[in-house]
């Protein structure tokens, strides 16, 4: 039996046919599921505790200044670096900032 020949016309619409009904059904299925996911309610990311510990350092130490700069800005350094992926903040002991040209 030989096998059926369709034209190079319905192969075209076929085609087209088959990606804009996969485009659609994506579409609907973003919708469906955006509409799930709001209606989810939201867990609490953890928090970021590193700046909770510099800014509780910088209050028991209000007058301390590294290098005549002060603590705000010595807090804001610490916050900086300890969001660099590799970096730790546990246990930074600062005793000098000097800016470099």
């Amino acid at each position: 039996m030989p096998a059926a020949e369709y034209s190079k016309l319905f192969v075209v619409l076929m085609g087209i046919g088959t990606v804009f009904f996969g485009l659609i059904c994506i579409i609907f299925l973003t919708m469906i599921m955006g509409k799930v996911m709001s209606s989810i309610t939201p867990t609490q990311a953890p928090k970021n505790d590193t700046m909770t510990e510099v800014k509780k350092v910088a209050e028991a130490h209000p007058q301390q200044t590294v290098s005549g700069i002060s603590t705000d800005v010595v807090v804001a350094i610490m916050a900086a670096l300890s969001e660099e992926p590799g970096i730790s903040s546990r246990g930074w002991n600062i005793t000098s900032i000097k800016k470099s040209i």
